[in-house]
């Protein structure tokens, strides 16, 4: 199954951040953020992670 990330990289965009903004802010590693690129596999935990500190819902990230 193909996973998106469309909607998290809209949202990064209409709050003017980058991946890198978003990884520094919510702990993420540098492999994580290029998995998500890639289309690929995050933890639910991560997805957690970045929706909290985005304080956005999971159907903004996926």
């Amino acid at each position: 199954m193909h996973i998106s990330y469309q909607p998290l990289w809209r949202t990064l965009k209409e709050r003017g951040m980058r991946k890198e903004d978003l990884r520094l802010a919510a702990g993420l590693t540098t492999n994580m953020i290029a998995n998500m690129g890639k289309g690929g596999h995050i933890s639910m935990k991560t997805l957690i992670k970045i929706c909290e500190t985005l304080n956005c819902g999971i159907l903004d990230v996926i």
